[in-house]
């Protein structure tokens, strides 16, 4: 496969060219290696293109996934502790999960455990391969790249989306590039509050 296109918020690439520039280059490698004609597996259920063999977010996911793990990255998951009280989930954002679970309790309401996961990290740069559904998108931005990064775990997010030219040739309701750089720039320049990078790849 093949970068088309990349968005830089808030210096992810210079901050990547700069401090990881050797994982910058594994990363660009690992889209190179992956051979989209592999992954055209899916025979089509869709009433607009019955019977045609598209690209399998499946078997794409799987590929990267092999490719990233031989590299040494690895799946990271933060446990922390909710609660419905509003004041106290603020007051408790910046402790270790323990301490969340041990102030909620004494403030008299009932933790809920919950966790943060993201599927590759290594040296504090964490990536996301996103052919799921679009939705997935903005929940790894706002919620898994920027909770990593509020936690110290990671210094920069990179989303890997398929290019437009990409979705047309999948099922429905995948992701694009061109939508969620969109969704990205419209929220402004500091928004989400993370250092990111946006790879849009296509075969």
């Amino acid at each position: 496969m093949r970068i088309v296109e990349t968005y830089s918020h808030l210096n992810g690439l210079e901050y990547l060219l700069v401090h990881h520039a050797s994982l910058w280059a594994e990363i660009t490698e690992v889209v190179d290696i992956v051979d989209a004609s592999t992954c055209r597996t899916k025979v089509s259920k869709e009433k607009k293109n019955p019977g045609k063999l598209l690209y399998s977010p499946v078997d794409m996911n799987t590929a990267f996934k092999n490719e990233l793990t031989a590299r040494g990255w690895e799946q990271r998951r933060t446990p922390f502790w909710v609660t419905e009280n509003e004041k106290l989930l603020r007051r408790i954002q910046s402790m270790e999960a323990d301490e969340q679970k041990a102030e909620i309790s004494a403030a008299g309401h009932k933790p809920i455990r919950s966790y943060n996961q993201t599927d590759f990290v290594k040296e504090r740069v964490a990536v996301e391969v996103q052919f799921g559904k679009y939705a997935f998108v903005a929940h790894d931005l706002f919620v898994k790249h920027l909770g990593f990064y509020v936690a110290d775990v990671i210094d920069i997010g990179v989303e890997i989306l398929p290019m437009k030219e990409l979705e047309r040739e999948m099922s429905s309701g995948v992701p694009y590039y061109e939508r969620d750089l969109s969704n990205l720039v419209r929220q402004g320049r500091g928004v989400p509050a993370v250092p990111l990078m946006l790879l849009g790849i296509a075969p």
